[in-house]
């Protein structure tokens, strides 16, 4: 078998084999095939696209390039999310002690992010004493136990997924459906879980900009995941504008504590009771979804949710203390209001702008050895839709510096304001279940 020939195959819009997709992720994993021909391929894939089948053997064949994470020892059906990403995305805090408090088993491994602020860790380590520096065994015992762990990203998961992101990453090739969804879907299959529920944002703080766009990578994956063997589904839904109020790690937290006391934005209570209805059904904790979705609100009113959350946090060496002292997680030096310049109704809170200016500040990673600062970030007061008068404060700019002009002229550029009657953007677009 040769290279070449595959990508001649590939460049004439021709379905790939199984032996040909093997061939091309294990001797590029290897090292037997050089980046020039696998940019080829990629480029081919591109712009010819693949079947649902050749997405299907590309993602197995990126779990068989390395490590797989075992969670046979967890009892019961276990349950994944994935979110693509977006600005003050706070959703796995939330979901997982509330999932958890319904006696569905969530382990969960995450990473560290480069971006508008911290992956879920960096947010999680806002708490003092918590870490995810624990054995797998330990790891397991933990959700056995509580039904809820979470374990940093370690070990050799996917080694072909990363050599070809890195390529796609330089040779323009990025944005092809199949190849974000392989990659994404590789990551939660070799994690181990039964189940998947994934959260596919559109809008400008998102990779897909367009709902169209958003759907088409939702049905790759949900088609991916249900192929080879986990019962997976999606929603689509609205980052337009950023999710919640809080972005910021600490002040993310802070917000997830709100929202399990029941007392979150609406947006981001809603997002959750949505994706954790999936999940709870998925693990077949409830038949339809209205009885899952019943079963999550009565454990928000009656603080199963909160305390399934101390619990989480002091098993990993958290100071649970914070989840009624709030106060004593890290706190930034100056508070700075942004005020509104004229009256009328928000009509616009671009996303990634706003992720960009809480990163500017300190609450995200530029390139990976960026330290981030755990207090900063942007608290929003106004959403899209909401009446503001002028002199009336848009945000509170949370700030270790006093000196942040050039933030604030981020901000006013990316919040617009307008005279007509504005309505708040649809939250969940689609649920894509094949």
């Amino acid at each position: 078998m040769r290279m070449y020939d595959i990508i001649e195959k590939k460049r004439d819009g021709k379905a790939l084999t199984k032996d040909e997709i093997e061939f091309f992720v294990n001797g590029y994993t290897d090292g037997s095939i050089p980046d020039y021909q696998v940019s080829a391929l990629l480029m081919a894939i591109y712009l010819q696209d693949m079947n649902q089948e050749e997405r299907a053997i590309l993602t197995t064949a990126m779990v068989e390039s390395g490590d797989k994470i075992d969670l046979s020892a967890i009892d019961g059906i276990k349950v994944d999310k994935h979110s693509t990403g977006g600005v003050g995305d706070t959703t796995t805090l939330i979901l997982a002690p509330l999932v958890a408090s319904v006696d569905v088993p969530v382990a969960k491994m995450s990473g560290r992010g480069l971006g508008h602020t911290g992956g879920t860790i960096d947010k999680l380590e806002a708490v003092p004493g918590f870490h995810v520096e624990i054995s797998n065994d330990e790891f397991i015992d933990l959700v056995n136990k509580n039904k809820v762990a979470v374990i940093g990203q370690s070990g050799n998961l996917t080694p072909a997924d990363k050599k070809i992101y890195s390529l796609r990453d330089v040779t323009a090739t990025v944005s092809s459906i199949p190849l974000i969804a392989s990659s994404i879907m590789s990551k939660k299959i070799a994690a181990g879980a039964d189940a998947i529920v994934l959260d596919v944002k559109t809008g400008a703080g998102a990779f897909m900009k367009n709902e169209t766009d958003a759907k088409e990578l939702a049905h790759a994956m949900v088609s991916i995941g249900n192929k080879v063997g986990r019962n997976t589904m999606a929603v689509i839904s609205d980052m337009s504008q950023p999710l919640g109020r809080a972005i910021g790690n600490a002040l993310e937290i802070k917000e997830a504590i709100d929202t399990l006391q029941g007392n979150g934005p609406d947006d981001l209570t809603e997002l959750c009771l949505t994706l954790g209805s999936q999940m709870v059904v998925l693990a077949q904790k409830a038949k339809t979804i209205e009885d899952a979705r019943a079963m999550l609100e009565e454990n928000l009113r009656n603080g199963k949710a909160l305390a399934h959350f101390k619990l989480f946090l002091a098993s990993q060496g958290g100071d649970a203390t914070v989840v009624d002292h709030p106060e004593q997680l890290p706190q930034a030096k100056y508070q700075i209001e942004l005020i509104a310049k004229k009256s009328g109704t928000v009509a616009e809170i671009v996303a990634n702008e706003i992720g960009a200016a809480a990163m500017m500040l300190g609450a995200g990673r530029a390139t990976k050895e960026s330290i981030i600062d755990l207090a900063v970030g942007i608290v929003l007061h106004k959403k899209v839709g909401d009446p503001v008068q002028e002199g009336e404060a848009l945000l509170t700019i949370h700030s270790n510096s006093e000196d942040v002009q050039d933030v604030m002229d981020k901000l006013y550029a990316n919040i617009n304001i307008s005279t007509e009657t504005v309505t708040p953007p649809t939250l969940i677009y689609n649920v894509v279940t094949e």
